[in-house]
């Protein structure tokens, strides 16, 4: 995937349809090679192609999620990994922050064992010999590539960590920190019940968003880790909630 790929990427997040002209005028290249940009797109399943325009894809897909604002995330992970220590034991929730903390992790720290019910997570980082992965059994989800159910419960009792580290699909207000799928907003529950302290890892467009089930109550969480377009006042709730935000 390349600069131009990510910027149309980004351009589909902030206004969720977007015309061929449109995206030509701002890139400032030919509808021809949009064109290209966007077959390109679809192969890998995140946008969807329409007469004169496109839209993303809302496949729950961990390789389409892992587009949208790529660099962003990176960079989230990045410093969401800075608080790992070499030799640590974590749990790490499926998603695609997760996916990067996990690669980042990979890629910079030793020995670190990484507990996880993703199995996207766990192909993902297969070629780093310096991560241990333990992948919990459970019932598997084709779509998110996670596992999910009473079997997670079970695997993960097992095990008493310091950190789990996991994305979200919303917050607001209203709701708390929500996801769109229940199994895995239990299968949440269940690994969070095990970690001293709870790390939220998304980009800010969640904020503001609305999943369709609860996750954790805000008092469980310990810290977010986000980027610098979270609203104001998003960020001050967190605070006086004492929930660390880091951006």
């Amino acid at each position: 995937m390349n600069k131009r790929h990510l910027q149309i990427l980004d351009l589909l997040t902030k206004y969720k349809k977007i015309e061929v002209t449109k995206l030509s005028e701002v890139l400032g290249v030919s509808q021809v090679t949009i064109r290209k940009d966007l077959a390109a797109l679809e192969s890998m399943g995140t946008v969807v192609r329409e007469h004169g325009y496109a839209t993303l894809n809302n496949s729950d897909d961990i390789n389409t999620r892992l587009a949208y604002n790529y660099e962003t995330k990176q960079e989230i992970a990045k410093r969401a990994v800075e608080s790992i220590k070499d030799g640590e034991t974590i749990i790490i929730e499926s998603g695609s922050c997760c996916a990067l903390v996990a690669l980042e992790i990979a890629k910079t720290k030793k020995d670190v064992t990484m507990i996880t019910n993703s199995a996207f997570i766990a192909d993902y980082i297969r070629k780093y010999s310096t991560v241990k992965i333990v992948l919990l059994g459970g019932e598997y989800q084709n779509e998110s590539q996670v596992m999910v159910g009473p079997m997670v419960r079970k695997c993960v009792e097992g095990f008493f960590v310091d950190k789990l580290f996991l994305g979200i699909d919303g917050f607001t207000f209203e709701t708390g920190f929500t996801g769109r799928d229940y199994m895995r907003g239990e299968a949440i529950r269940d690994m969070a019940k095990q970690a001293s302290n709870v790390i939220v890892v998304a980009d800010s467009g969640k904020f503001g968003q609305k999943g369709v089930v609860g996750l954790l109550d805000t008092s469980r969480i310990s810290k977010v880790y986000t980027d610098d377009g979270i609203p104001a006042e998003y960020e001050e709730y967190l605070k006086e909630k004492n929930i660390e935000v880091i951006k």
